[in-house]
């Protein structure tokens, strides 16, 4: 079960790929600042996870006008997560929870799929700016998509 609204959302410090080599992603970086769309995702390189990010970096001035910060976790790895990025275009950090500490945590964590081992379920959090989560949603397959539109209007609200 995925953590529900009105819980602190746990702080992680995850490793991402950038132009600069190996960064720290850390939720608390927002704190005060921006509210978060933090966005669980299975696998990179998988069709409906690519149609996820891209449609999100395509309408990423949307969550930038809404003071949003968005953040994509997956279990892949960092390097994984920035060959897919560069090969599709994907424009949003992506952040590696290799050890699957962080899905755990936000109660994400999917025991195995389709044989490949645990990975993190499709689930979205809207993280306001004190640290609490305002909306969670895991889709019941990984095939669905969160519902972008309430999410849309969850962050509409927060200031």
């Amino acid at each position: 079960m995925p953590l529900s609204v009105g819980t602190k959302a746990p702080d992680f410090s995850l490793k991402s790929k950038q132009a600069s080599g190996l960064v720290d992603v850390k939720l608390s970086n927002n704190f005060g600042k921006k509210n978060t769309l933090l966005l669980f995702f299975p696998l990179a390189f998988t069709s409906v996870c690519t149609q996820e990010m891209c449609d999100i970096t395509s309408g990423l001035n949307a969550y930038s006008g809404l003071n949003a910060d968005v953040i994509g976790v997956s279990v892949d790895s960092p390097f994984a997560q920035e060959a897919w990025a560069q090969k599709e275009k994907i424009g949003i950090t992506l952040a590696s929870d290799l050890n699957k500490e962080t899905a755990k945590a936000y109660g994400t964590l999917l025991p195995d799929l389709i044989g490949l081992g645990a990975v993190s379920a499709r689930a979205a959090f809207v993280i306001d700016k004190n640290g609490v989560i305002r909306y969670s949603e895991q889709t019941p397959t990984p095939k669905e998509l969160p519902n972008f539109h309430v999410i849309k209007e969850t962050l509409s609200k927060l200031k």
